[in-house]
């Protein structure tokens, strides 16, 4: 069958060229939305475990009893995803991202089920275990299938739909902890219902394709044009299939089979994972988690200190963030990730340090609440400013600044490096804030937030709008400069681009 009857068949032909938008292809649209159900959970697991915890702690005393109990089935989930992101980018590349996602969804559903049959805290850690490597598995493979199956001009914002489906998430979980009343097994009904999204994603999954490019480069040439023949008109259609068929010619030039060692080894992939990975690593450094954690706490600050009070600032600062995630699918594909980056980043340094001003402050405050408000002050305008920015821009750089036979496991070493940052973060923060200070801690978080800032500005580019052989040039040209051969060390037939997209 040719092209022209490929995009007959999918309704193309006959009209002009038409300009793309987030919402005019509604398959596009579609396969983003069921991929995403993956960041829904990943979400929704992050923020339900701290209103689950206690009512945990009422049905067993040994958790009640232990400290280390209770940061055990906390953390276990995030042990998990960082196994689960590393193997994950392995799953991606050998067995492709439809079968990659199934697998996160048997996971994630045997998880939940076995948290809330759980008899004792030690099966309920197995639980939190098994839904981890879900999330991780997820958080990789969601990114590059969305990545994959987007027009490069609304790429950004179909990969940050993702983002907004974790923050969507988080906003359910809290939702769910304020409507729970404190009755016997509700932390089981809390825990569980996460097992159906996941087997609704994996029901839905069945009747979608494969990621086009991992089809047509691994499987199956004509199956990749009819998916190919859905998300592009005719014009564009030829040109995705000429550059996939420069990358097959590549793929079997290659003699050596994909290795880890590759991205180290490789100038190219060298830059292009100090990019990814540096920029997965600045956003939990720059405080994301621990100012979500120390919400309560500053609300506290400005003279509220009902508990419900907490729990429903909570809610609303998951409200803002999934709002800001919706600003941010605009912004990134109209301003670009590098400059909503800066950006974000400019903000967040500014909201640190008002928050860190703040609790400095507050003790030798004679006037009751006012710095309470300034630091509420602080943490509205971080959220505000970190949501559409730092929120969604590494994990879309993520997707789409890796070749395709390397996408899978820069991508998994990329999210493995965000869940470990995530970990030392949750582990080291209350003990920083012992030793230092609340406010002093702020400020040393507002000083990462400037490396950040300088990091985004000297190492990650602009990538707005290009395809993924445009972005492979990027890399090729800051290894070996612009016009230059590729040293022979460095020469690898998948990195080169030989049709000059």
């Amino acid at each position: 069958m040719t092209i022209e009857s490929f995009a007959e068949s999918s309704g193309y032909l006959g009209g002009s060229k038409r300009r793309i938008t987030y919402f005019s292809n509604s398959y596009v649209l579609g396969l983003t939305v069921v991929a995403g159900i993956g960041g829904l959970l990943f979400g929704y697991d992050t923020g339900v475990i701290s209103g689950a915890l206690l009512y945990i702690r009422d049905e067993f005393e040994e958790v009640n009893r232990s400290s280390f109990l209770q940061e055990t089935i906390v953390s276990m989930a995030l042990v998990g995803a960082m196994i689960g992101a590393a193997v994950g980018g392995w799953i991606n590349d050998s067995f492709g991202r439809k079968k990659a996602t199934l697998s996160a969804d048997v996971l994630f559903a045997l998880g939940s089920l076995v948290m809330a049959a759980a008899p004792n805290p030690y099966i309920l850690i197995v639980g939190r275990l098994l839904v981890g490597l879900g999330v991780g598995v997820a958080s990789v493979t969601a990114p590059v299938y969305i990545a994959e199956a987007s027009p490069s001009e609304i790429r950004g914002g179909l990969v940050s739909t993702n983002v907004l489906m974790i923050t969507g998430g988080q906003f359910l979980s809290y939702l769910v902890n304020l409507a729970f009343t404190e009755i016997p097994g509700t932390w089981r009904w809390m825990l569980g219902v996460s097992g159906l999204p996941a087997i609704i994603q994996f029901v839905l999954m069945l009747f979608l394709p494969e990621s086009p490019r991992w089809l047509y480069l691994k499987k199956d040439k004509s199956e990749a044009i009819v998916v190919l023949s859905k998300i592009y008109d005719p014009y564009r259609l030829e040109e995705e299939i000429d550059q996939l068929a420069t990358a097959l010619v590549e793929e079997r030039q290659r003699e050596t089979r994909v290795n880890y060692s590759d991205v180290f080894r490789l100038k190219e992939l060298r830059l292009a994972f100090l990019a990814g990975a540096g920029l997965q690593a600045f956003q939990q450094f720059t405080g994301i988690n621990t100012v979500m954690y120390y919400s309560p706490t500053i609300v506290q600050m400005a003279g509220f200190n009902s508990n419900q009070l907490a729990l429903l600032l909570s809610l609303i600062v998951a409200f803002m963030n999934a709002l800001g995630t919706i600003l941010g699918i605009y912004l990134i594909d109209h301003v670009g990730r590098r400059k909503l980056a800066l950006s974000s980043l400019s903000g967040v340094t500014l909201s640190l340090i008002i928050l860190g001003v703040a609790f400095i402050l507050e003790p030798y405050s004679s006037m009751n609440g006012l710095y309470g408000w300034i630091a509420v002050v602080g943490l509205a305008l971080y959220i505000a400013f970190f949501a559409p920015g730092m929120g969604p821009v590494p994990w879309t750089v993520n997707s789409e600044i890796y070749p395709e036979a390397y996408r899978g496991v820069c991508g998994g070493m990329s999210a493995t490096v965000n869940w470990i940052s995530n970990l030392i973060v949750a582990q080291s923060f209350l003990s920083v804030a012992e030793a230092v200070g609340t406010g002093p801690t702020f400020l040393i978080l507002a000083a990462v937030a400037i490396a950040a800032f300088a990091f985004v500005a000297i190492y990650v580019p602009e990538t707005k709008g290009l395809t993924f052989e445009e972005v492979e040039n990027i890399w090729k040209e800051r290894a070996w400069g612009r016009g230059r051969d590729v040293p022979e060390s460095g020469r690898e037939p998948l990195l080169r681009t030989g049709n000059g997209h």
